[in-house]
C-alpha cells in the first residue's frame, strides 16, 4: 500500500512570514494553466507538445483560472474531479522488504487502493481548497490587522472554495490563531479586538472537509526576521518527522526524531540564547472520517508510547 503524503506544504506545514507579504518561496498561489494539446506552428507537420510527466499534470487542469482574491470552488476548477495528485512515497523496503513488495505490486493491493480513489480525490480537492486558501491568507495578512477579522477572512475564502454545504463539505473546525506564548488552538470570540502586531509569532490551524475526509493543517506567521530560526527549527523537525513516518513505524521512534532535530537548533532573541524545544504535551494525532481526533497521538518527544502508526503529525516548538 502507497503511503500517500500531499503536498499542502508537507501537510503539516509551519512556514515563515519574513518576507513582505509572508509568501513561501516555493508555493505558488496560482491553479496551472492547462497546457492541453496545442500545436507547434512549423513549416512541416504540425507537432502536440509533449505532456509534462508531473503527478499533478495538465490533463488535470481546465481553462479556468483561479481569481484573485480566489473564489471560483475547486470543484469547478476541476470539474472531473481529477484534483492535483501530491507526492506518493513508496513504502519503505528496509523495513520488511516482501512485505514492501506485496503492499506496492500485489493484484488484491493494487485492486483496494483503486476502491480507495473517491476517498483520495476528497483529500485531494480539501487539500487543494486549504492551500489556495493559505497562499490567499500569507498575501493578505499585514501587522495592525485584528485577529478576528483574520478569522472571518480566512473562513470565508475556505466556505467559498469547499463550496459548503451541509454535512458533504465544509470547515472542518472554528480558526485557530494563537499568538507567542499561546501555543495552540486559540479562537477570537466576538468582541475579541486583539491585533497582530509586527513582533508577534502566530500560529494559524484551520481545517476543511470533503466527504469527512479532513484536511487539518497549521502554519506560522511571522514578520520579525529575528524569528526566522525559529520557524526554521519547527520546519526541520517536521519534514524529519514525515521522512520517520511509515506504516507500522513506533510512535515513539518518530518522537525520538522529531526532538533530536528540535533541539539541535538553538535561537538568539534581544541578546539571549535559548535552546529550541518541542512542547511536550502538544501531539499529533489520527483523524478519522467527521472526527479531529480518532484514537492515536504523535509524540513530538522520545519516550513515548510503543503504539505502531497511522496517521498524522503535528509539529509544536518553543524557546522554553
Amino acid at each position: 500500500m502507497y503511503r500517500y503524503v500531499q503536498h499542502i506544504s508537507n501537510y503539516i506545514c509551519v512556514d515563515g512570514g519574513n518576507d513582505e507579504n509572508g509568501v513561501e518561496e516555493n508555493e505558488t498561489g496560482d491553479v496551472p494553466a492547462d497546457v492541453g494539446e496545442n500545436t507547434v506552428s512549423t513549416g512541416k507537420k504540425s507537432k502536440k507538445k509533449s505532456k509534462s510527466k508531473n503527478p499533478a499534470s495538465t490533463e488535470s487542469h481546465t481553462d479556468a483560472v483561479q481569481t484573485d482574491p480566489p473564489s471560483i470552488p475547486i470543484c469547478q476548477l476541476y470539474p472531473k474531479g481529477d484534483f492535483p495528485v501530491g507526492e506518493i512515497i513508496d513504502y519503505e523496503p528496509n523495513v520488511d522488504g516482501r512485505t514492501a513488495l506485496n503492499r506496492t505490486t500485489s493484484e488484491e493491493c493494487k485492486a483496494r487502493d483503486s476502491a480507495h480513489i473517491e476517498i483520495y480525490q476528497n483529500f485531494r480537492e480539501g487539500a487543494e481548497v486549504h492551500r489556495q486558501t493559505r497562499n490567499h491568507i500569507k498575501k493578505w495578512i499585514r501587522p495592525g490587522v485584528r485577529l478576528i477579522d483574520m478569522c472571518e477572512e480566512l473562513e470565508r475564502t475556505s466556505r467559498a472554495l469547499i463550496l459548503e454545504r451541509g454535512l458533504t463539505a465544509g470547515l472542518a473546525f472554528p480558526t485557530g490563531c494563537s499568538i507567542n506564548h499561546c501555543a495552540a488552538h486559540y479562537t477570537p470570540n466576538g468582541g475579541d479586538n486583539t491585533v497582530l502586531n509586527y513582533d508577534d509569532v502566530c500560529k494559524i490551524d484551520f481545517g476543511v472537509h470533503v466527504n469527512g475526509r479532513i484536511i487539518d493543517c497549521a502554519f506560522t506567521l511571522h514578520f520579525n526576521p529575528k524569528f526566522d530560526k525559529l520557524v526554521e527549527a519547527v520546519k526541520d523537525a517536521t519534514n524529519t518527522g514525515i521522512k520517520e513516518a511509515g506504516i507500522d513505524v513506533r510512535l515513539c521512534d518518530v518522537g525520538a526524531a522529531i526532538q533530536e532535530t528540535m533541539e539541535s537548533y538553538e535561537v538568539e532573541l534581544d541578546g539571549n540564547t535559548y535552546q529550541v524545544k518541542p512542547i511536550r504535551n502538544l501531539n499529533g494525532h489520527s483523524l478519522g472520517p467527521y472526527q479531529i481526533h480518532a484514537g492515536k497521538t504523535v509524540p513530538i518527544v522520545r519516550g513515548g508510547e510503543q503504539t505502531r502508526m497511522e496517521w498524522l503529525l503535528t509539529i509544536q516548538n518553543s524557546t522554553g
